[in-house]
């Protein structure tokens, strides 16, 4: 354990090698000063004598008190063990001075003939008990300072870890819930036109399914690619609704380096195509647009008198997303007869955040 550098980091909390070597140099020279001040009285060789006494002590005293402080360590780990673990080395510690203290004195008296007393070295014994538990203060607060450290580190990794688990949820519940509408639409499609249209539709299909291989893991994706996988999946509704229903598209060439939640804008898209009456004489009208750092989803409301079944995917879906990625969140405004969702566009940085934090 002395000298495994990898145990005295678990137990310790730090390695304490050099806390070991200077704090036992100094507290020589100070228990030297406090008690015979060798080098002001002696001789410089008798001083460098009785210095080293005062080194000897040090060094078992510091030595053992370390030694038994990792083995309370190993048997007592838990926090809740924290006040019986202190008390019992300050136990321990009172103990060992005492008794390493009289060892040494009597070894001592026998090679220099001077007698021991007990009773004189029970108030020089008081001080050396004190500079030893602040020591061992020391010990105790750099440890619990690096294990409470480590609680909170630990927590945030477990918290990151929730977080990446519920996005992956929720995006894997995305994708199946887009091919089931996509496939649906294909089936009117085969019903309803020639083959020749049919096969276009599926190459279109091959395109947007190209997005989802490629950015279906990720938690934001660059505008740009989601945009350019919604005007696919644009032109695969139309192949449906023809004229019936119009996208216009207004996004400055500056944000189309932000980033967003993958398939979001393609889920507001189908929300507004699920949800409205689209037809000759009412066609849905969709406007996509950039405005105060958000992108913009709007579209002119016209509900269908049939209930549309819904599986509560689509907003939802998005906000949640948005909740666990960043502190922006979606806004949802209805007025004018138009119904308008506003995503936030994040900053590149973000993504870099979320990548680290979820790796941690």
């Amino acid at each position: 354990m002395l000298f495994n550098t990898k145990r005295r980091i678990k137990y310790l909390g730090f390695n304490d090698f050099w806390f070991c070597v200077i704090g036992i140099l100094i507290l020589s020279f100070v228990t030297d000063y406090l008690f015979s001040n060798s080098f002001t009285k002696y001789p410089f060789h008798e001083a460098i004598i009785a210095w080293s006494i005062s080194l000897f002590f040090t060094i078992c005293n510091w030595l053992f008190m370390r030694m038994v402080l990792i083995f309370l360590r190993i048997k007592l780990p838990a926090f809740e063990d924290s006040i019986k673990r202190i008390a019992l080395v300050f136990l321990i510690l009172v103990i060992s001075v005492v008794v390493i203290d009289m060892i040494g004195n009597m070894v001592l008296s026998s090679i220099y003939g001077f007698k021991y007393n007990p009773m004189s070295r029970a108030k020089v014994l008081l001080p050396i008990v004190l500079i030893s538990t602040m020591i061992q203060a020391i010990y105790e607060a750099i440890y619990h300072y690096i294990r409470l450290k480590k609680a909170v580190r630990e927590e945030e990794q477990a918290k990151q870890m929730i977080v990446q688990v519920q996005l992956d949820a929720l995006r894997n519940q995305a994708q199946p819930h887009f091919l089931f509408n996509t496939l649906n639409t294909l089936r009117d499609i085969i019903d309803q036109n020639s083959k020749e249209e049919a096969k276009e539709f599926v190459d279109k299909i091959s395109d947007v399914y190209r997005f989802i291989l490629e950015n279906g893991n990720e938690n934001l994706t660059v505008l740009k690619n989601e945009l350019k996988f919604c005007r696919a999946y644009m032109h695969i509704q139309k192949e449906r609704f023809g004229e019936n229903i119009q996208v216009k598209w207004d996004i400055p060439d500056l944000s189309l380096n932000a980033m967003i939640v993958p398939m979001s804008l393609q889920l507001l898209l189908e929300n507004a195509i699920k949800h409205n009456i689209i037809s000759k004489s009412k066609p849905l009208i969709i406007e996509v647009y950039v405005q105060d750092e958000f992108l913009c989803v709007k579209n002119n409301i016209q509900p269908k008198t049939s209930q549309v079944p819904s599986t509560k995917l689509g907003i939802k879906n998005i906000e949640k997303r948005y909740q666990l990625i960043s502190e922006k969140s979606v806004e949802i405004d209805t007025r004018n007869q138009h119904f308008v969702v506003s995503l936030p566009l994040l900053a590149y940085s973000e993504k870099k955040a979320i990548h680290a934090n979820s790796n941690y």
